[in-house]
């Protein structure tokens, strides 16, 4: 029964293409045998009782669980490029005096007292950005030794959390930072930021690190997300909405931390805070399989499931009730003296996205009125292929109804506008124009596992590319008449990826889900903005504290 529901909501949604567009019909049908093959080769009775109730207890569906171990046997295809995105093909570049058009329509926008919400993942651990500390201390010399060790304890005292650790360490040891080092004790300096009965670093989520110091108070990344929403995302009630996705275990310690310091950066900024949390949810979590693609069991027998990934965070960003979302991680933060072109440039790409939405919302109004004429179809036409780079191949070919019908749906979607920086050797995603599973071409921020890089023009494409994906986003995600869409509705399944890890010394297969920015919000309609190096400010590992723009 749950196969067969799939089945026709994808039937329901896929209807208009097949009548638009014969060529269409073929991936249809391979895509309805596809799935048929898969409900055939179900194994029966592979979850006993207690596998049941633990699906049940998490919100996922048997078949949803057969569905991902069906991913495992097949793996996920490689996208299919256009070509890479580019300043004039697919990314927009805002003249220093259009900036200032943009800055009015967002300003007029906020004054309006619509909803914002600034979204910031950070559920992660910040064990990562101190791997290369980990390391020291296993290593089998006691003093610093590689060129990332010498420079953090050269430059341990221009740290934001240097008096912090200063004190853990006469608390551990009856010694300060200074006499540690003296005494060639490195370890224990180390040892003192990162274990639990010293600051925890090591297994604290970057949010609740301390990154910059000010002169008279010191802040975490948290906090400089919520200055920055104060900055560019408050009504004029002046009131700021910022939501944090965090892991369970951090929670009380994250509201905690609100409650200290709330008042005194209302007070800073004359602004009233709506600070709120979410978890990732249960229901994301995704199953592991072994090498054979059966489902992974421990030594005791049970099911192990994993994280999904930042793409199950789509949930959570369906579950805010706004009509503008700004999304940026949780690390590319700087301290207010450079704070300027972040906030210009905010603003410059909720101007776009406010102007971009209020033509589409008017050209989705007269499709639904039916009072359009042919030249009305062009002009939309137009502004979909130029202004969104939505390209459909065979649009020539359908009747002024199918084409009406066409349009009216890719206009109804889900809005982002996303920052786009030039390449810098610096890790991410980038923007390309890529074939959708409808046969229309449209953008999409794709990471390097999404594309065959044995193919020699999809891997001259990926090498073309001139920018990257810092994660900079706003998103409109509510229709012209005010209805929010359904954001899980525009993900592709199709975009999930497979890693290989191991637990209790056996190899496994894990899945993640279509990232937040990539397949999660593959089927928007999206812009992508040219925005300058300066907004992009990420700390990846400890030592990058020490940059200019952190200090």
């Amino acid at each position: 029964m749950a196969l067969c529901q799939s089945l026709f909501r994808e039937i329901e949604d896929t209807a208009y293409h097949l009548f638009c567009n014969d060529s269409l019909i073929s991936d249809f049908l391979r895509n309805f045998e596809r799935q048929n093959n898969k409900s055939n080769t179900n194994t029966i009775n592979m979850f006993t009782q207690e596998d049941l109730q633990t699906f049940a207890s998490r919100g996922i569906s048997e078949a949803a669980i057969n569905e991902q171990l069906h991913c495992f046997a097949t793996g996920f295809p490689y996208l299919k490029l256009d070509s890479s995105a580019s300043v004039g093909h697919g990314i927009m570049r805002v003249e220093a005096d259009a900036v200032k058009q943009y800055l009015e329509a967002w300003d007029n926008y906020l004054a309006e007292n619509h909803r914002i919400v600034k979204f910031v993942p950070a559920s992660g651990a910040a064990s990562r950005m101190f791997k290369n500390l980990f390391e020291f201390l296993d290593a089998e010399y006691e003093v610093p030794t590689t060129d990332f060790e010498k420079k953090f304890f050269d430059n341990i005292a221009k740290f934001a959390f240097h008096d912090k650790l200063d004190e853990t360490c006469t608390r551990l040891y009856g010694k300060n930072i200074a006499s540690l080092m003296q005494g060639g004790e490195y370890k224990k300096v180390v040892a003192a930021l990162l274990n639990a009965d010293g600051m925890n670093y090591g297994a604290l989520p970057k949010g609740l690190l301390l990154f910059h110091k000010y002169e008279d108070h010191i802040r975490t990344a948290m906090e400089e997300h919520l200055a920055e929403g104060a900055m560019y995302a408050g009504n004029a009630a002046r009131e700021v909405n910022v939501h944090f996705t965090v892991s369970h275990e951090h929670l009380p310690l994250f509201k905690s931390l609100v409650e200290q310091i709330r008042k005194q950066y209302e007070t800073r900024y004359n602004v009233r805070y709506h600070i709120s949390f979410s978890e990732q949810k249960p229901s994301t979590d995704t199953i592991a399989a072994d090498m054979d693609n059966e489902p992974f069991r421990d030594n005791n027998g049970k099911l192990l499931f994993r994280p999904g990934g930042h793409g199950a965070l789509i949930e959570n960003l369906n579950d805010i009730d706004a009509d503008i979302i700004f999304v940026k991680n949780i690390d590319n933060v700087v301290p207010d003296r450079l704070k300027e072109p972040t906030v210009i440039y905010k603003k410059v790409i909720g101007g776009v996205l406010v102007t971009l939405k209020e033509k589409i919302d008017k050209y989705a109004a007269k499709l639904r009125s039916k009072q359009y004429t042919a030249t009305d179809l062009d002009e939309i036409s137009h502004f979909l292929q130029h202004n969104l780079c939505v390209i459909n191949k065979h649009e020539a070919e359908l009747t002024e109804a199918e084409r009406a019908e066409y349009l009216l749906r890719k206009l109804c979607r889900p809005l982002r506008v996303c920052g786009m920086v030039k390449n810098v050797g610096e890790p991410g995603g980038g923007p390309f124009l890529a074939y959708n599973p409808d046969g229309t071409i449209s953008l999409q921020i794709l990471e390097s596992s999404q594309i065959d890089m044995k193919n020699p023009e999809a891997k001259a494409s990926f090498e073309q590319g001139t920018h990257f994906n810092p994660v900079d986003l706003v998103c409109a995600v509510r229709d012209g008449e005010g209805n929010k869409y359904d954001l899980p509705r525009y993900v592709d399944k199709n975009t999930g990826f497979i890693s290989f890890k191991s637990k209790n010394g056996r190899d496994l297969k894990a899945l993640e889900l279509p990232g937040l920015w990539n397949g999660a919000m593959s089927d928007w309609n999206t812009l992508f903005v040219e925005v300058p190096i300066e907004t992009f400010n990420p700390v990846k590992t400890v030592n990058d504290l020490l940059r200019e723009q952190h200090q």
